[in-house]
Formats: C-alpha cells, sequence, structure tokens
C-alpha cells in the first residue's frame, strides 16, 4: 500500500526490544513518531537512536511516543542497542521493532525498490492519535535526520490543530503565526480578540495562541 497524508496507519503486531508490539493498543491516544532504519549496526542510524534516546523526554512532554523500526531479527537488535549505548551516552529507551519478514516495512510502504529491494529506506511517519498520517519525511542513508525539526513539526501541528491558524516559514514555539484564509476577519475578530497585523487580506499575521 502507499499511505498518504491523511490516511489511516494500520494496526500492526510485530516483536521489538519491547516484548510483542500491538501497535494501536502500545500507541493509545497519544501522537507517534515511527522511523525506519535500513539495517542493524550502520553508522548514521546509531547516531540518530542515541539521538533520539536523548529526547525522549521532549517528546514525552508534547505526549509523542517514538519507536524505531528496522529489518534485522531480535537478537541483531539487542546486540546494536549495547552499541549505541556505548557510542552515544544513552541507551534505548523505547521500542526499536524487529522487522525481519518485512511484513510491517511493506505494509506501511518503507522499502522503496529504487533503493533497495530489500531493506528500509530512512523514513519518518508523524501520526495523530486518530492514526492519521499527519507527515512524512524520507532520508537518504548518508544524511543524518534533525530530530529538532521533527519537534519543530510536531509543535507545529499541534497547534494548528487547537487553534484556526498556520505557522510560517522557520516558525518556533512562542512566534507569530498566521491567521487562516478561511476564517473571515469578523469570526478572526472573536477568535482573536487582541487583534493582529494585515500585511495582505489573505496574510495576517497573530501572537501565537495560548
Amino acid at each position: 500500500m502507499s499511505l498518504k497524508l491523511g490516511d489511516t496507519v494500520p494496526d500492526f503486531t510485530q516483536d521489538s526490544t519491547a516484548g510483542r508490539f500491538a501497535f494501536y493498543d502500545w500507541a493509545g491516544d497519544s501522537w507517534v513518531v515511527l522511523f525506519s532504519h535500513p539495517r542493524d549496526f550502520t553508522p548514521v542510524c546509531t547516531t540518530e537512536l542515541g539521538a533520539v534516546a536523548a529526547l525522549k523526554p521532549a517528546f514525552d512532554a508534547r505526549g509523542v511516543k517514538v519507536v524505531g523500526l528496522s529489518v534485522d531479527p531480535l537478537e541483531s537488535h539487542e546486540r546494536w542497542a549495547d552499541d549505541i549505548a556505548e557510542t552515544q551516552g544513552h541507551a534505548l529507551n523505547f521500542p526499536l521493532i524487529a522487522d525481519a519478514d518485512r511484513r510491517v516495512s511493506e505494509q506501511l510502504d518503507l522499502i522503496h525498490p529504487g533503493a533497495s529491494d530489500t531493506t528500509t529506506v530512512r523514513t519518518v511517519l508523524v501520526i495523530d492519535p486518530q492514526k492519521k498520517l499527519r507527515l512524512t519525511l524520507t532520508y537518504p542513508a548518508s544524511t543524518g535526520r534533525n530530530f529538532a525539526e521533527i519537534l519543530r513539526a510536531i509543535d507545529s501541528l499541534q497547534l494548528t490543530d487547537r487553534h484556526k491558524v498556520a505557522t510560517p516559514a522557520n516558525w518556533e514555539q512562542g512566534q507569530d503565526v498566521i491567521i487562516v484564509p478561511s476564517i473571515g476577519d469578523e469570526t478572526a475578530a472573536a477568535l482573536f480578540p487582541d487583534g493582529w497585523q494585515t500585511i495582505k487580506p489573505y496574510l495576517r499575521v497573530v501572537k501565537q495562541p495560548a
């Protein structure tokens, strides 16, 4: 299958470093970041798993659960976890799915024939509490993922779900946002009683709502 933004991410069950992993049961009503790796004992992915372990409190604070996936078997994952703790200074503190039969990778469209017919590409899926796919990022093997950017994007998604706003280029938490064009000035006045700056009729800048 080919997942697109807004699609429901299907449920699955697979082995993981945290035991038998049932996706919907584990996710509950949380946001989820699922990120895939081409194989165990790869240098870039080793640094990424350590980085996510270090950032886990930041994900927790946003109500986000994180889970990794690689096509190698569980025994390999457990040995790799030792290397991650040794080299990155942070032990795995989230599940790493052992997708040895590639069933989940194929179900979530994480194997791209243009890159390889056997291993997962390095993709990030951001999934909301309704199990809808909200964001995807796919990286080449040589480029490490920027998990600060993933946190920034989650901040935007969560904010814009709560309020009738969008976030501009390079937006960071606490900066001004944009009133969505579908909201007329009369409705905007009720939603944003402190007012806004009109740069163009379609570009109205307002302080970030609480």
